[in-house]
């Protein structure tokens, strides 16, 4: 004759049974922390690569002068012609601080533009943050309210894009340029840009 069931049974079962949620959950969030920080995220695929540069006019920052002039706005037609390197950044965006001296070195290649979008930054600070590492930019294009970045596909500042002299989209970085990646990244796609 079999044994009788014991009173543990059941409690065992309804423990595993109130378990199965919490590992499962357990689960999914492993996974998306993967996910989450387990890439490279300037690995991060763009739709607009091989696409034209969003037709985006900004306004220029207010009081910045450059040899005595003021620093025009974002134009879209100005990406015509010319390999252009658009930087998306902010005073506020701690790693911006320590790409602003690398794309200052980078604008004394005479052969492409850089552009500076400004996002989401109040001016004053903007321009003391220029007139910290110096103004690479030959336009920056004041992005008060983000509606311009979002047409850049922006995910986050810093990022930056590399547009050919068609007005194509050739590359993009998300994250911030560093002395790691500026020579066997950034500079690889500008020299392709420019054949």
């Amino acid at each position: 004759m079999d044994a009788p069931p014991t009173s543990e049974t059941p409690t065992h079962r309804r423990r595993w049974l109130v378990m199965l949620p919490v590992i499962g959950f357990m689960a999914v969030a492993g996974l998306f922390l993967v996910r989450l920080y387990g890439g490279d995220p300037s690995k991060i695929p763009s739709a607009l690569i091989g696409r034209p540069a969003p037709q985006t006019s900004l306004p220029a920052l207010e009081g910045l002068i450059h040899n005595g002039s003021p620093v025009p706005g974002l134009d879209p037609a100005a990406f015509k012609g010319k390999v252009s390197v658009v930087n998306v950044w902010a005073s506020w965006c701690v790693p911006c601080h320590d790409e602003a001296p690398l794309l200052t070195a980078l604008a004394k290649d005479t052969r492409l533009q850089i552009v500076g979008i400004n996002y989401k930054d109040s001016p004053d600070n903007a321009r003391r943050f220029l007139g910290r590492y110096g103004n690479p930019f030959s336009m920056v294009g004041v992005d008060g309210n983000g509606r311009g970045s979002i047409e850049w596909g922006v995910y986050g500042v810093p990022e930056t894009f590399v547009v050919g002299r068609d007005g194509t989209i050739v590359y993009k970085m998300v994250g911030p340029v560093t002395p790691a990646n500026l020579d066997s990244i950034l500079k690889v796609a500008i020299e392709k840009a420019l054949k």
